[in-house]
């Protein structure tokens, strides 16, 4: 996986999609049914074209929900970050800083 595009990685997870839904002997129309979107959608998503919250519902259609924390382990937060924020959460992330000054214009 690793060089691969972001396009073809969606569609790779997308033939995936694909693969399992036919290992479960179900139609394209049964899992938008069982998933509550139309048929197109899941054509779509096996072809690498969807939205998060749409393959959600596909993996729940398919009963692969439990494949996420494979997917996408749960992230703990860094010693560092913790003792940094002193207990707060996180909420976002400061950007890389530029080795250069920053030149304020002068009025």
């Amino acid at each position: 996986m690793k060089g691969m595009t972001a396009t073809a990685l969606a569609e790779e997870i997308g033939g995936r999609l694909k693969q399992a839904r036919l290992n479960r002997n179900l139609t394209q129309s049964e899992v938008a049914e069982l998933a509550g979107i139309a048929r197109k959608t899941v054509l779509n998503a096996e072809k690498g074209k969807v939205q998060l919250d749409i393959l959600i519902a596909i993996l729940m259609a398919l009963d692969l929900t439990q494949q996420i924390d494979l997917f996408l382990p749960e992230q703990e937060i860094s010693p560092l970050q913790l003792a940094k924020l002193q207990g707060k959460k996180r909420q976002r992330a400061s950007g890389q800083r530029s080795n250069k000054e920053e030149v304020t214009p002068e009025w």
